[in-house]
C-alpha cells in the first residue's frame, strides 16, 4: 500500500521531542494564512476535526490530517515532513525550539495512485 505521507528521520526526531513534552500528537496541512500550508502540529483532540478534514494516514504514530479543499489540489503528491531551522508563523507545537515543519512533495507514479492507502474522514479520528 502506497502511504499518502511520510515524515524524514529529522522530523521523527522532533516529533519524539515534542510528544515527551506534550503527549501524543497529531498534524494538520493548513491550507489558511501564516505560513500558508505549513504542517501543523497539535496535541491530539486539540484542533476541532470534522467532514470537511480528510485523514491522509499517520506519520509517527501522528495522525495526518488535511481540509477536503486543500486536499483537492494535493491528491496526487506524496508528502514528505521535514524540519528545518527557523521561526515559523504558525502556532504549531515545534515554534517554541526554533524550528518548523516543512512539506516536501512529489507526484504519485501511475502504479503508486492505483494502491495508495484509503481516505477516511476527520470525524472518524476524532
Amino acid at each position: 500500500m502506497t502511504e499518502r505521507v511520510l515524515a524524514t528521520d529529522a522530523a521523527k526526531a522532533v516529533i519524539d521531542q515534542l510528544r515527551e513534552r506534550h503527549g501524543p500528537l497529531m498534524f494538520h496541512q493548513s491550507g489558511g494564512c501564516c505560513d500558508g500550508s505549513s504542517p501543523m502540529c497539535f496535541p491530539k483532540g486539540e484542533l476541532l476535526l470534522d467532514d470537511n478534514d480528510v485523514w491522509l494516514g499517520a506519520i509517527h504514530g501522528c495522525d495526518f490530517l488535511m481540509s477536503r479543499d486543500q486536499f483537492e489540489y494535493w491528491q496526487h503528491t506524496q508528502l514528505t515532513v521535514n524540519v528545518v531551522s527557523g521561526r515559523g508563523a504558525s502556532f504549531s507545537l515545534e515554534i517554541p525550539l526554533g524550528l518548523r515543519f516543512i512539506i516536501e512533495s512529489r507526484l504519485f507514479t501511475e502504479e503508486e495512485a492505483d494502491d495508495l492507502r484509503p481516505l477516511r474522514s476527520g470525524r472518524d479520528v476524532l
